[in-house]
């Protein structure tokens, strides 16, 4: 294993899973292809711990070009998050961070993970130590336009009420914040509307096939605290929550969604709207072929789970 860009969960996973990866798209730079994708971005995924060393999500806004690469192993992130972002303290210097460039136009996509070593008016720098790019499967493409942000607080909440059910029970995407070994990873996850289960504060998350790197069920193997981040992607709404996780691998349970090789729950713990937070709207989606190929919930299935 010498030599693997892994950590120890990570391996882990990748063992029960049955499955191995060799890591070679995990570089300790940026190459220039995604230098150069980071800069025509106007939002931008990342992730943190907060002050208990939980997860925690978010998303990042600005004019087109406000993220830049000075040198490989350097982005220049031209933004800070909003006043009323619950994860603002989580991004501070020295905290480590991970950051998921996605262009939902094109579904392209690209991760990048390190540190962060300065934050000041001007946004934010990191130094990447971890840079590797991610398939366009299950990515819903949609185009976004320019609105007005409101500038509200954050509307906190236990477990989940109504409105944060009534979001995820028509989501075809989530972001998940997870961390171990020093750093933290922001992943994407996408299906069908209704891909999540819901059951109370219980959510049930479908692993689809992927590239094997389990980054995310890694890190929740050593450490089962998670970050969720809905959009609405029509109203600009933000929904954070964190809580934990456990990892099903196998089992009868698979069988409520066609294309689950794996499931994870989370329960939540705590979480915030934020209304009208982000400058931007979306189109509706056209769902990827790679989505269309999964299934949706058998409810009688989930519910005998």
């Amino acid at each position: 294993m010498e030599g693997l860009p892994f950590h120890e969960g990570e391996l882990e996973a990748q063992s029960l899973a049955g499955l191995g990866s060799r890591g070679a798209g995990i570089r300790e730079f940026m190459p220039d292809q995604h230098r150069e994708f980071f800069g025509l971005l106007p939002y931008l995924f990342a992730a943190g711990r907060d002050e208990a060393g939980r997860p925690i999500a978010t998303v990042l806004t600005g004019e087109d070009g406000f993220i830049s690469s000075p040198s490989p192993t350097e982005l220049a992130i031209a933004a800070l998050p909003a006043l009323h972002d619950p994860a603002g303290p989580a991004l501070s210097p020295g905290d480590a961070i991970g950051l998921l460039g996605i262009d939902l136009r094109t579904r392209r996509r690209n991760r990048a993970n390190g540190v962060i070593v300065a934050r000041g008016e001007g946004g934010l720098r990191v130094a990447v130590s971890q840079s590797f790019g991610n398939c366009a499967k299950y990515i819903q493409s949609r185009q976004h336009q320019r609105a007005p942000a409101l500038a509200e607080p954050a509307e906190a909440f236990s477990g989940l009420d109504e409105a944060a059910r009534a979001l995820i029970a028509r989501a075809d995407t989530l972001f998940i914040a997870s961390a171990a070994a020093g750093g933290v990873d922001i992943s994407h996850r996408g299906g069908q509307p209704g891909f999540v289960a819901i059951e109370g504060d219980r959510l049930t998350v479908p692993d689809f096939a992927g590239n094997n790197y389990f980054n995310t069920l890694g890190n929740l193997l050593l450490e089962p605290a998670a970050g969720l981040l809905f959009v609405d992607f029509a109203a600009g709404d933000v929904l954070q929550l964190q809580g934990e996780t456990e990892i099903i691998w196998d089992g009868p349970e698979l069988a409520a969604l066609s294309g689950a090789q794996r499931l994870w729950r989370f329960r939540s713990r705590r979480g915030w709207r934020r209304r009208a937070a982000l400058p931007l709207r979306w189109s509706a989606p056209e769902l990827a072929p790679t989505t269309l190929a999964t299934g949706i919930w058998r409810r009688e299935a989930c519910a005998a789970g």
